[in-house]
């Protein structure tokens, strides 16, 4: 089946509904405070009033080889996690806690189903890990160490490393790392030529660069970049919105940039 066709796992994708961020924040209080009843009936209508944001966010893992219908049906999983995950009395719209949600859930799918097998024993080490570190991350509010997690696991952290390093999803050259909208920045672009002797001179100009920061844009830029977190999880962490993340980020990259 192809993106270009009408239906996807049987859904006509034409007649999908599409909520208002009201309707959204009342049927997510409703499946926090309802009844019984009423919360079923709220989550399925949050279910199927949000099917639109799972076909947009499968259609990033398109030329991949993989069956849409598949990928589909994991992101409605995905999507799932996220309602019944979600607390309405965060300040953020919900497909911006959703999306990481399902594209975390499609990155699991393909990373089990990768031609590169890796024992079930490994698999099982970096999940348990991943659960730990979630745990840690809720608990002390930051992110783990891996000799924390090591110490949970009554494992060496080496172990965890290996495992972990195992279950990751080969990235593609042509990943987006960064978009303003206009410009978009690759993971090829990137990766630079070591033998180049001015290479010295771009990393000096890029640390002048940086020291001309804020504190506070330095440290968005490294959990972001450097850390791997998401605006949401920075947001979380430093104790702002998740559009203020956004908005001090792309001025500190246009800072960035201007001083290139």
């Amino acid at each position: 089946m192809q993106y270009g066709k009408v239906e996807i796992c049987g859904v006509n994708t034409s007649r999908l509904r599409l909520l208002s961020e009201e309707q959204k924040r009342a049927l997510l209080q409703t499946i926090r405070n309802g009844t019984p009843a009423e919360r079923k009936r709220a989550r399925d209508e949050m279910i199927n009033g949000n099917l639109r944001l799972v076909l947009s966010v499968i259609q990033r893992f398109v030329g991949r080889g993989e069956n849409p219908d598949d990928l589909f049906q994991v992101g409605v999983i995905g999507l799932i996690k996220a309602i019944d995950n979600f607390d309405p009395r965060l300040d953020v719209r919900f497909s911006t806690y959703g999306v990481p949600m399902i594209i975390g859930e499609i990155r699991r799918y393909l990373r089990d189903n990768n031609a590169v097998r890796v024992s079930r024993s490994m698999r099982d080490t970096a999940y348990r890990a991943m659960q730990i570190k979630e745990q840690l991350t809720a608990r002390n509010n930051r992110e783990p160490t891996v000799e924390e997690i090591a110490r949970m696991m009554d494992v060496p952290k080496e172990t965890v490393v290996l495992a972990l390093e195992a279950v990751v999803e080969p990235v593609s050259l042509y990943e987006p790392v960064f978009t303003d909208g206009s410009d978009t920045v690759y993971v090829m672009d990137q990766i630079g030529d070591k033998s180049d002797d001015s290479t010295w001179l771009e990393e000096l100009s890029l640390k002048e660069a940086i020291a001309g920061l804020s504190d506070r844009e330095k440290r968005i830029l490294t959990l972001r970049f450097f850390r791997g977190k998401t605006q949401m999880e920075v947001a979380s962490e430093i104790g702002i919105s998740q559009a203020q993340v956004s908005r001090i980020e792309k001025n500190a990259l246009n800072s960035i940039k201007k001083n290139l």
